[in-house]
């Protein structure tokens, strides 16, 4: 006997079906869900505190994505071999769906939620991050717990001119545009991906395409919730306690002041904190001392909402910033490549007060990075890691290893870069850049975006063109309509603003963009606008870069170890490994060199790796002479390794000895050959036949001698 589940299966509009089963499995979680497709199951729970978190003005939300390894039929790598912490895959799908949530609980739900979503089967052909948050609305569509959904996500690619939704991961090796796009039934409300140089039209094409696929979904949630026998009824809450007098009182107090603190203009971020500050602390001031303890945590909630709405409104009336810029204009920006001499790259990259110190090391395939989950396999040759240490904001905090956060945005630099990073023999190495934050006050990843392509450049890689990002903001009104679309957002703009849309490109088109909305009914119209606006705002900062450094330079530093490929055959890799790798450890510890073999359908890679071009020109020469086919009329210098009675044993290449017979030594006659050769002597012969049978080789050495005058008779 099994228990019967609920199930509202849909078809994606070609062929494909996807299906959402509740009442099966994890029966006491407040929501749960299996979606289905193909062979790919999620699991997705949630459950929610009935009690808020005392004094909480956020909403603690958590989302965790596992994914089991035996989902795949693998086990899990290392010498523990079970599944441990996440993974970057698993934290950057987890982003995907926290953001795309998030902003859809209600503004006074304060009670601790956490969403787990787990793969349970996978199809190693299919990525399950286009199923993750349609799983999770689904478990919370069918939850008492309150939410303004259904959302759903979907991955949307463009292959050979044609888009398709949730392609498949071979489908997308082929593809120019790849988007995960998250909206409900009306609004779009997060789009992250990457691209190869496509035009702003295109990507907003991709949203729309996305968006129709997405109602499909959420109307299938809805008719799940309406499946299950009774109405799904949200659980009544109340997190906050409210004063509306004591609101008012503050917005009498303080509006006023705060809009014209706004208009002021204060150009420091820390100067103009402190002059909103003390407008608050002012009103402070006038609360009797017995009701302190009740009303200091309300003004404080309160007056963040009066900030901003006055900073909104001094936008949107005066179209000017807090920092005094117009709403299109970049901060002022500096650069300087080479900055530190030790390493192989480096830049800085400085905006506003927003700063990215930025490196690049080059290495071996040996450094290259292991990709080791249950559905992605394989390596990666291009790292970008971003780091935001608490001093860049002018803060104390422990530093406890990686967050999320640094996670998801050096994988939004990394994607930026990848597709201007050449392969192949126009680039052998293995690539590391190191984006360390020092100064933030907004678009720091955008920062690391600039200082990483700076630092290729400076450490002479080859990259195909130079690319920039931008962050995009955005302040609307919906009673009178205004908005306000903000190039070059600061961190109060991002904290106040309804949007944060980052976008990086060369100057030919897009290579990828994040966006989160945190407002509904965003238009397309406005949506094209921004992109209008940033692409104009990637390339002034595109002139900047290119005045500091405008291309690669001509050739890595001096102290960059170096590499040179060579292909050989394949029947050839085991004799330059020799057993147990007894040769290519040889040549390493005599040319001072590192050596990888890949074997690469019919044909050996070798990248020989060392410090400076002698010695990779000596391991090339050794690797040349294993790999040599012996060639008939060919002259070599060979080493005596054996002498007979009738002749010499001569080693011409590697492994490959010919017989010298005792009449080819020389054109006068020998008796005794040890009186003319010895082993270990070096000889020049001449390959004067090859037995096509046996493959023996038969060398000469007097045809290279004077042939001495004919006896006269």
């Amino acid at each position: 006997m099994s228990l019967e589940g609920i199930v509202k299966s849909f078809d994606l509009g070609d062929g494909r079906t996807i299906s959402i089963e509740t009442g099966r499995l994890a029966r006491q979680a407040d929501g749960s869900a299996v979606v289905k497709m193909g062979d790919t199951m999620l699991l997705a729970t949630v459950v929610a505190n009935k009690e808020p978190v005392v004094g909480s003005d956020f909403m603690p939300l958590t989302v965790e994505y596992r994914e089991k390894y035996s989902a795949t039929g693998r086990f899990p790598g290392g010498f523990i071999k079970r599944e441990a912490r996440p993974s970057d895959h698993e934290i950057l799908i987890a982003r995907l769906v926290d953001r795309a949530l998030r902003p859809l609980f209600p503004d006074d739900f304060h009670a601790e939620t956490q969403v787990i979503i787990t793969l349970i089967s996978g199809d190693k052909n299919l990525p399950p991050d286009s199923l993750a948050a349609l799983a999770a609305s689904a478990a919370l569509a069918i939850s008492d717990i309150p939410f303004k959904g259904p959302i759903s996500e979907v991955r949307i690619a463009r292959i050979n001119g044609r888009f398709v939704i949730n392609p498949t991961i071979s489908e997308l090796e082929e593809a120019d545009l790849d988007l995960v796009v998250a909206a409900s039934m009306e609004n779009i409300v997060m789009v992250e991906g990457e691209m190869k140089e496509v035009q702003e039209a295109t990507m907003i094409e991709a949203i729309r395409a996305a968006h129709d696929a997405i109602r499909v979904q959420c109307q299938a949630q809805a008719d799940l919730a309406g499946m299950l026998g009774k109405p799904v009824v949200k659980r009544e809450y109340s997190h906050e306690t409210n004063d509306p007098e004591l609101f008012e009182a503050l917005r009498q107090a303080t509006y006023q002041k705060t809009y014209d603190t706004a208009v002021s203009i204060i150009p420091g971020k820390h100067e103009r904190a402190e002059a909103f500050d003390a407008i608050k602390a002012a009103f402070m001031e006038t609360i009797p001392e017995e009701n302190k303890e009740t009303n200091v945590p309300l003004v404080e909630r309160y007056y963040h909402e009066i900030h901003k709405q006055a900073v909104r409104n001094m936008v949107l009336n005066n179209r000017i910033r807090l920092d005094g810029r117009k709403l299109d204009e970049i901060r002022p920006i500096w650069c300087e490549v080479d900055y530190l001499p030790a390493a192989h790259g480096s830049s800085i990259f400085t905006r506003g007060e927003t700063q990215s110190l930025t490196t690049v090391t080059l290495g071996t395939k040996l450094d290259e990075q292991v990709v080791d989950g249950a559905v992605y396999e394989g390596k990666s040759n291009f790292m970008l890691h971003y780091n935001f240490p608490p001093f860049s904001t002018g803060e104390v905090k422990p530093i406890r290893g990686t967050s999320r956060r640094e996670v998801g945005h050096g994988n939004l630099a990394m994607r930026a870069l990848k597709p201007m990073i050449p392969t192949g023999q126009v680039n052998p190495y293995t690539i590391r850049v190191v984006s360390d934050i020092l100064e933030s006050n907004g678009s720091s990843s955008m920062a690391t975006v600039c200082a990483g392509t700076l630092a290729l450049m400076d450490a002479g890689v080859k990259i195909h063109k130079p690319v920039s990002g931008i962050a995009m903001g955005l302040i609307t009104d919906k009673e009178t309509g205004k908005y306000a679309v903000l190039s070059d957002i600061l961190g109060d703009e991002d904290h106040l603003g309804d949007m944060d849309f980052k976008v990086t490109g060369t100057r030919d088109g897009i290579t990828a963009c994040q966006m989160d909305i945190k407002v509904e009914g965003l238009s397309y119209a406005v949506l094209t606008e921004a992109l209008e606006q940033a692409r104009k705002g990637r390339l002034h900062i595109l002139d900047v870069m290119e005045s500091t450094i405008a291309e690669p330079r001509a050739d890595y530093k001096p102290f960059v170890p170096r590499i040179e490929q060579m292909t050989i055959a394949k029947e050839f890799i085991g004799a330059v490994i020799g057993p147990g790798g007894k040769i290519i450890q040889d040549i390493q510890n005599t040319t001072n060199s590192t050596i990888v073999i890949e074997e690469v359908g019919d044909v050996g890679i070798i990248d020989i790796f060392a410090v400076d071009k002698t010695s990779i020109e000596a391991a090339k020469e050794r690797i040349k002479a294993i790999v040599a086919v012996p060639e008939l009329n060919e002259i070599y210098l060979g080493t005596v390794k054996n002498i007979t009675s009738f002749g010499a044993f001569v080693e011409i290449l590697p492994g490959k000895d010919g017989l010298l017979h005792i009449s080819e030594i020389d054109w006068r006659r020998i008796a005794e050959i040890d009186k003319v050769l010895k082993v270990g002597d070096k000889i020049k012969v001449k390959l004067i036949e090859i037995d096509t049978k046996t493959g023996k080789l038969k060398l000469s050495r007097k045809v290279l001698l004077p042939k001495p005058p004919a006896r006269n008779e």
